[in-house]
C-alpha cells in the first residue's frame, strides 16, 4: 500500500480541507433537511476520531468514527479524493475505522448515507463490508434521500 492512513486533527489543514470539500458536496447534492453531513469543526467537537490517508504529503481520504453511546458508533464524512478514486483507497479508511470501534470496544457501527446514484458506489463499498440497510438510528429520520446501514461487530 503506497499510502499511510492515521489519525488526524483538528489543525490538519489538509484534511480539513478534503472535509471542506466533501461538505460543499454534499450539500450541492441534498436539500439541508435532508443533509446529514457535518462541518469539520462540528465533527471534532463530537468526539470524532477522524483518519486520513496520506500519500507522501497528499491526502487521499478521510473518514471519521463518531461516537453515539459506550456501543455503537456511527461512520461520518467518508470521502476521497475525486483524484485518488479507484485506488482502494475507502476501503483502507474504512477497515481502519472499522478496527478503531474494535479497539475502542464499539460493537455496533451504522450510517447514513444518500439514496441517489451518485452514493451507489458507497452503499456498495458498505454492503461488501458487512452493512445491512436498516431503520434511522440515533437522532434520525425516515427520509426518501437517505439510506441507513448497520453491522455488528
Amino acid at each position: 500500500m503506497p499510502y499511510i492512513i492515521a489519525q488526524a486533527t483538528a489543525q490538519d489543514a489538509d484534511v480539513i480541507a478534503l472535509l471542506v470539500r466533501h461538505l460543499q458536496m454534499m450539500q450541492a447534492q441534498s436539500p439541508p433537511e435532508s443533509c446529514h453531513v457535518m462541518n469539520p469543526a462540528s465533527l471534532f467537537d463530537a468526539g470524532a476520531i477522524v483518519l486520513a490517508a496520506r500519500e507522501s504529503d497528499v491526502v487521499l481520504g478521510v473518514g471519521a468514527l463518531k461516537p453515539l453511546d459506550a456501543q455503537h458508533g456511527e461512520l461520518k464524512s467518508m470521502h476521497t479524493a475525486a483524484e485518488a478514486r479507484g485506488r482502494g483507497i475507502a476501503q483502507a479508511v474504512l477497515g481502519a475505522l472499522i478496527a478503531q470501534a474494535r479497539t475502542r470496544g464499539l460493537t455496533r457501527l451504522s450510517l447514513e448515507t444518500g439514496a441517489t446514484q451518485l452514493f451507489a458506489p458507497a452503499r456498495a463499498l458498505y454492503a461488501r463490508n458487512g452493512f445491512e440497510e436498516c431503520q434511522p438510528f440515533g437522532k434520525y429520520d425516515l427520509d426518501p434521500l437517505s439510506v441507513f446501514m448497520t453491522r455488528h461487530l
